[in-house]
């Protein structure tokens, strides 16, 4: 299929019927005969080529592939080469272009290290004895629940087990100092009149009374920083973009929350979804942006199916549209779904995800706020950040700093999981210990071996920073960081080896493989771990070339992915929980 002419595979009228329920002909365009892909100009192409991503679920949905046929009719409808949709559709792993034969359901089983240390070999070997068919699988971003599984179907819903059955408990619910997550578990998350009880649309009243210019500085002035891990100052990046000129601006909710341990953003979503849509609306309104974007994780489908609906609600309540709630502003959501691609949480790798292309990160400069998605200026924030802009505009600046530290102002979102009572999230300033926020969440359960702090990409800690203040700045200096808000626990009794080397290989898997220091040195430090896990020693030049690998990908990766790709692992060695120290 990787060519650029048809093939004489013709897509079934079911697989027929899904597309074009996605994607609408276009009857102004000049379809591709069986000689060529496209006539028509390069501006139409592109003008749909965004939905690509949306056609291509529809087929893995309603047939349980992406066959020869069904890509050929995708390509033509939307006058795509036949040989960049292929490259698009097997760049994610929730979809495939093999025929599964008869098998209706496929379970993606989580082998991270939440699921890891909590029996996911044990259940997968249970789950394949029972004759299921079952594929190992990255972060589901279900640690508080470990072990995690995610199930696709054919011709049914996407489904983690128990999404909708068991109800949401919030571990902090009650209290009123609450600010991101007092209303998780009190709302109803299908009801937009139940959010606005609850003070829901409050903030984006005040906005539009005080005016574009006056929250962009309110925002600026609370120190607010972006919480997806680069901790970038949120009214830095808005008012860049409100200074750019143009009808083609957009902002952008990134929740394509997929690094390993984190799951903070999909209990927003899912519990509070209406806070989300009116946030993104309110940022729409600061910058000057028409055009909000939602992009969701694959294996997040009740998050999905409650921003859509939240979208809905609010599109037929006025919110959103020409006039966006009396604004004057005309201002409207798309919600996109990602296909499991860790390195989509990029914000330029998303921006090619949402135009249809592969998910594949692009160089900078130019930077996104001048040169963002579809070429323009763009502001990108994950959940937890905007929700946090609602908090400061309905406020003030003022009484945002209160709690925190000067330098990190404001509350936190951490996701605890591992070896603790309480697996969950938990709010808590700015400045709270290390040791306090695992108390929060019943204290370790053994005796405590290390903390991963901030996920896969950010790196071991061990017992004797328990009474680290949890700030960027205090993380900064201590030689870690928080990253997204991981803080997973580990006890004595866990194989950190074996935890280890699993995160090389998630990074090997997740490399996108664009460029060659992170494409070639996250295959040879993962080859390097296998040795370590299986001599149990590790050799000094073998020490050696982990340092250099790291060094490297560090100075040439085109994103954060290589950049961070080694930082578990060097930190674990310097700890001594593998490899007999440093």
């Amino acid at each position: 299929m990787a060519d650029l002419h048809f093939t004489e595979d013709a897509p079934t009228p079911t697989e027929r019927v899904a597309v074009d329920r996605v994607v609408a002909p276009d009857d102004g365009a000049v379809v591709a005969d069986s000689e060529r892909v496209v006539r028509g100009g390069r501006a139409r192409r592109r003008s749909r080529r965004h939905l690509l991503l949306p056609a291509l679920h529809a087929l893995q949905a309603e047939v349980g592939w992406i066959s020869p046929g069904g890509l050929n009719h995708v390509a033509e409808r939307l006058q795509v080469p036949p040989a960049e949709a292929y490259g698009v559709a097997t760049f994610y792993s929730l979809f495939t272009t093999v025929d599964p034969g008869h098998t209706d359901v496929v379970v993606h089983a989580c082998i991270d290290a939440a699921c890891q240390i909590a029996g996911a070999d044990a259940g997968i070997a249970d789950l394949e004895a029972r004759g299921g068919r079952v594929r190992p699988s990255a972060c589901l971003g279900q640690c508080e629940r470990a072990p995690a599984v995610f199930i696709q179907g054919r011709g049914v819903p996407d489904s983690v087990p128990a999404d909708d059955t068991v109800p949401f408990v919030h571990r902090q619910s009650g209290r009123s100092a609450l600010r991101l997550t007092g209303r998780l578990g009190v709302v109803d998350p299908e009801s937009l009149d139940s959010y606005r009880a609850h003070g829901g649309y409050e903030a984006l009243a005040a906005a539009i009374e005080m005016g574009s210019d006056a929250v962009v500085e309110a925002v600026a002035d609370s120190g607010l920083s972006g919480r997806g891990g680069a901790a970038f100052p949120t009214g830095v990046k808005w008012r860049a973009v409100a200074g750019e000129h143009g009808p083609r601006k957009h902002v952008v909710a990134n929740c394509d929350e997929s690094e390993p341990g984190t799951f903070k953003d999909r209990i927003l979503m899912e519990n509070d979804p209406f806070a989300l849509v009116e946030a993104l609306t309110l940022a729409g309104f600061a910058t000057g942006a028409q055009h909000g974007w939602v992009y969701v994780r694959g294996e997040y489908p009740l998050a999905t199916r409650r921003l859509e609906r939240a979208i809905a609600a609010a599109r037929s309540a006025g919110l959103l549209g020409r006039n966006a709630a009396g604004s004057g502003h005309h201002f409207d959501i798309e919600l996109r779904r990602g296909a499991g691609a860790y390195v989509c949480g990029e914000e330029t790798a998303l921006f090619n995800s949402i135009e249809g292309f592969r998910g594949e990160p692009r160089n900078k400069p130019p930077f996104p706020t001048t040169h963002g998605l579809f070429g323009g200026p763009t502001a990108v924030n994950n959940p937890e950040t905007l929700i946090n802009a609602l908090f400061v505009v309905r406020h003030g600046a003022a009484e945002y700093r209160s709690r925190g530290t000067e330098g990190s102002p404001g509350t936190k979102l951490f996701c605890v999981s591992g070896s603790v009572a309480r697996p969950g999230l938990y709010e808590v300033d700015f400045g709270t210990t290390l040791g306090a926020v695992l108390e929060e969440a019943g204290g370790i359960t053994g005796t405590l071996q290390a903390v991963l702090m901030g996920g896969a990409a950010g790196s071991f800690v061990g017992p004797d920073a328990l009474d680290l203040p949890l700030t960027i700045e205090d993380a900064r200096a201590a030689g870690t960081t928080l990253g997204s808000g991981v803080l997973m626990a580990f006890h004595e009794g866990i194989d950190m080896t074996a935890v280890v080397a699993r995160i090389a290989e998630f990074f090997r898997d997740e490399s996108c493989g664009q460029c060659v220091p992170c494409r070639v040195g996250t295959v040879r430090q993962h080859e390097v771990m296998v040795q370590l896990q299986r001599e149990r020693s590790l050799a000094a030049d073998r020490r050696r070339l982990l340092d250099d690998i790291a060094r490297v990908m560090a100075d040439a990766s085109i994103c954060g992915l290589g950049h961070t790709a080694a930082s578990a692992v060097r930190s674990a060695l310097a700890l001594g929980i593998v490899g007999g120290g440093s």
